[in-house]
């Protein structure tokens, strides 16, 4: 333990001797603090001040100004854009069916072609349903001419009021059975039910398809929804109506605008985003149903004062900054917000312009007098070793 103590004392001599020899300044530090080694050359500038006197005439370095160098406090925006991934679909995707069991008959339309609301788009088999269609129109037929005739007798008194109601009656119902015989050969068709662009076709003509088999799909492709989702922390600048830009990885070099159209109503537990749609008018058809996008939102965003990562310092109340102010360093407290490679931004009191000190901070106290030393650029100099000295803080 004895060796061991020893050793260490030895090694501590040997490296305050290196310091006190070799650094530049140390001995000038030593002398601040009251300290004389008997082996060490005084330095010049302790002798000229007198014993028991430090250089300036004051305490430490409060009687002699310091070389500075600042640079000027930016103002940097964050959280002002989100960029996010989503997928397209048509504005409206309508899967047509067979409206009833039958044989495909043909097809009146190709894929890729444009319907509009309405159009017949295939046919069934409908010879049955045509025959049901002429037999119900003939006894309509019948049975108009029937309820004439007890009409006419009725008006004469020839027949009595009940036989003329039971005509009207057998009339009623044979219009009944023929719009019935009608919707019936009406089904034979199959209809488009909105505008727009057929697909693939999943049948072909003299396939049976029983009721509700799919045979293409039509999308309305006029505008394409995307949808896409933002992280939590932005869930609450998303609002309906606000403007995107969007674009396509298969059509480089073109950008689309839109507006968010849709916003859900919870936050997904697992990945913690929030599911958003956006509507991008598609008048020349370049989108397509499926695609991937690149979606990018603007937000008003947050402002902070940027200030060089060389101004930062730690004391026990946090992180805070010199600032250059009629000839004086004073202490400005700055919360580190965000650091980025070319600043850091901070929560404090700075404007635009302000002066930060950057150089010679080691040496400074509140309100300590500064020389500001400016290069050819008016950005601050640089500042020799000798000037450095003893500090309360550690720099970061």
């Amino acid at each position: 333990m004895i060796r061991q103590a020893f050793a260490s004392l030895v090694i501590l001599a040997v490296a305050f001797l290196a310091w006190a020899f070799l650094v530049p300044g140390a001995q000038q530090t030593l002398a601040d603090y009251g300290i004389s080694v008997p082996f060490l050359p005084v330095a010049a500038e302790t002798q000229q001040a007198g014993p028991g006197r430090r250089p300036g005439g004051g305490g430490g370095f409060a009687g002699r100004s310091i070389n500075v160098v600042t640079t000027p406090v930016t103002i940097a925006t964050v959280n002002d854009g989100l960029n996010a991934i989503g997928e397209g679909v048509a504005a409206r995707s309508v899967s047509v069916t067979a409206p009833s069991g039958g044989t495909l008959v043909e097809l009146l339309v190709r894929p890729g072609e444009r319907v509009e609301a309405g159009d017949v788009i295939g046919r069934l088999d409908s010879d049955t349903e045509q025959i049901a269609y002429d037999q119900a129109m003939l006894a309509v037929e019948d049975a108009r001419a029937t309820l004439q005739r007890q009409q006419e007798l009725a008006n004469s008194n020839i027949v009595a009021t009940s036989a003329l109601n039971t005509a009207k009656l057998a009339a009623d119902n044979a219009e009944l059975e023929l719009r019935s015989a009608e919707i019936a050969l009406q089904r034979r068709s199959i209809v488009s039910p909105i505008a727009g662009i057929v697909g693939l076709m999943q049948v072909s003509p003299g396939n049976y398809l029983a009721a509700q088999t799919a045979i293409t799909t039509i999308e309305d492709t006029s505008s394409i929804d995307i949808d896409f989702w933002v992280p939590e922390r932005s869930a609450a600048a998303v609002s309906l109506g606000m403007p995107v830009t969007v674009s396509a990885v298969a059509l480089p070099g073109r950008t689309f605008e839109g507006e968010i159209t849709a916003i859900d109503n919870r936050i997904d537990p697992e990945s913690r985003t929030l599911q958003v749609r956006a509507s991008i008018p598609n008048e020349d058809g370049l989108m397509r149903a499926g695609m991937s996008f690149s979606v990018a939102l603007d937000f008003p965003g947050e402002e902070y004062p940027t200030v060089n990562p060389l101004a930062i310092l730690w004391s026990a109340d946090g992180s805070f900054v010199w600032k250059y102010e009629d000839g004086k360093a004073t202490k400005v407290m700055a919360e580190i917000v965000q650091r980025n490679s070319d600043g850091v931004l901070v929560r404090a009191d700075l404007e635009a312009g302000d002066a930060i000190i950057t150089e010679g901070i080691l040496q400074l106290s509140e309100g300590a007098q500064v020389n500001l030393l400016e290069g050819p650029d008016g950005s601050g100099g640089t500042i020799d070793a000798a000037d450095a000295g003893p500090a309360d803080e550690t720099e970061l």
